[in-house]
Order: structure tokens, then sequence, then C-alpha cells
């Protein structure tokens, strides 16, 4: 092929049925962890049906990248913290911390179109808290009881940790996806931009007609 893996027009034509794949997947997969949190595992015996919530809160959580999943994070904590804590909100160590890495998160969004780059900066800073969130029960008394699954054993029955470890599985999918159509969105406006023009020119690139034809790969 005479468009390499790094040309925009070849990336736009493989992304396509990427993205079907990837979208395709997902919706199984959340089927399938739907079926398995609501159908198959037990209600636990203190909770009852607020351990639904686990399901999804975890996995969330355990992604530690994006916005989203980190509000997703705090929301779903929230809804289960109501019954079994009396209330939405504590201060506590944990929640803290995740509550600060999302304002990192907000910060780099709303830094990212400026001319300097504070938004580097904050997303530097937030691996920071990542043990720091990790450590935090069993570094100070927290409301939260410590880590239930590790590298080496679970305190949690068999019929409950597969609804959790499939959304272990599921959730990694919409950060593909997201990452993919956003890619996608941002490649238009990039092929009009001067730079690409005077990089193709330079280069010697043969430029497509219409956008739909760099769609299309030549041999």
């Amino acid at each position: 092929m005479s468009i390499s893996l790094l040309q925009p027009y070849f990336l736009m034509s493989k992304t396509r049925s990427y993205a079907q794949i990837l979208i395709g997947s997902r919706l199984f997969l959340t089927a399938m962890a739907i079926h398995l949190s609501l159908q198959v595992a037990p209600l636990d015996l203190q909770q009852g049906g607020n351990s639904c919530i686990l399901y999804v809160h975890v996995p969330a959580a355990r992604m530690k990248m994006g916005a989203f999943f980190t509000l997703f994070t705090l929301v779903t904590g929230g809804f289960w913290g109501r019954p079994m804590w009396g209330t939405f909100w504590v201060w506590d160590a944990r929640l803290t911390f995740v509550f600060i890495s999302f304002l990192i998160y907000l910060g780099a969004l709303h830094f990212q179109k400026l001319p300097i780059e504070p938004a580097s900066i904050s997303i530097r800073a937030r691996p920071i808290y990542i043990p720091i969130i990790k450590s935090s029960v069993n570094w100070w008394n927290t409301s939260h009881q410590p880590g239930s699954i590790s590298r080496s054993s679970t305190s949690i029955h068999v019929s409950m940790l597969i609804p959790i470890l499939s959304n272990f599985v599921n959730f990694p999918f919409s950060t593909r996806i997201f990452f993919v159509l956003e890619t996608r969105l941002l490649i238009p406006s990039f092929l009009e931009s001067p730079l690409t023009e005077e990089i193709e020119a330079r280069e010697g690139i043969p430029r497509p007609s219409s956008l739909a034809e760099s769609f299309c790969i030549r041999g």
C-alpha cells in the first residue's frame, strides 16, 4: 500500500469497520453484564438491591481514566452510599481524592484550547493521585472497606465476582469507542488545515479529490 498507517486517509477507512466491531462488542458485553448483575448474582444479605450498584461502580472506578468515568464513579458511589451510610457524600479520604482527580480532569478540559499548556500539567499531576486513591483505605480510617479483590485472592463470592469481572472487560470498550469516534470527527478538519496541505505538498503525498474518496485505500 502506498498510504502509511499514520496517514489520516488510511485511518478513516480502517476505523469505520473497527468502530462497528467495538460498538457491537460493547452492546453484547453490556447485555451480558446486565443479565449477570440483575438475574444471576444474588442480593447481598445486608445491602439488598443496592449491591447491584457496585457491579458498575467498582469497574468504573477501576478505569482510572477520563472525566466521564470519574464522575460516573462519584455518582454511583453516592447512590450506593445514601442507603448504606445515610448520606450521598462524606469527606472520606478516598472520596475526597477522587473528587480532586475529577477537578483535575475538568481543569485539563477547560484549559486545553489555551496557547499555554496548563492542561498537560494537570494531566501529569493526576497520576500522583492514583496510588493515593488506591491505598487511602489502608492509610487512613475511612468509611470505605478495605479492597475486596487482589491479584492473589478475593473476599467476594464467585456469584458476585463474575458480574464485576464482566464489567471489568466491558468498560474499556467504551473508552476505545470514544477514542475512535473522536479521532474520526477531528480528521476532516485536520485534512483541510493549511499545515496538512503544506506537509503533503512537501512530502509528495497524493491528496484525494474528496473526503469520500479518502476513505478508499489505493494499492
